[in-house]
């Protein structure tokens, strides 16, 4: 019998078997990280924020209730604008002091990214 020069069938299942297993795997890597700037946000608010706000946001914290700071999750803080809650956390808002000289416009940015994530848990 003689053999072919080619590429055999066999060959060409076994490298599209690969790739599909490549690509699961890739894929699923995707899906376990979810969203990047959520999950830069987390640490960050963990960091800087839920000392008072708590890490669910919802401000039940001794330090949050002394100073009576609002729910994150609620509909009034969740219906302001991107940019809106991006400024408050940028400049500050009495009694909360701003990050703009320790958060970069791309870590408070992925603040608000949480925010979004921590108002569809209420």
């Amino acid at each position: 019998m003689k053999k072919s020069a080619g590429i055999s069938r066999q060959q060409v299942i076994s490298w599209l078997l690969a790739m599909a297993v490549f690509g699961l795997i890739l894929l699923s890597s995707f899906s376990i990280a979810g969203s990047p700037a959520a999950s830069d946000g987390a640490a960050t608010f963990k960091a800087k924020c839920a000392m008072c706000h708590g890490a669910d946001g919802g401000g039940d914290t001794t330090m949050g209730k002394k100073m009576k700071v609002r729910d994150l999750r609620s509909a009034d803080v969740q219906k302001q604008t991107d940019a809106q809650l991006a400024e408050i956390i940028s400049k500050g808002k009495s009694p909360m002091q701003g990050y703009d000289k320790t958060l970069d416009k791309a870590k408070i940015d992925d603040v608000v990214a949480y925010l979004r994530e921590l108002g569809k848990k209420k």
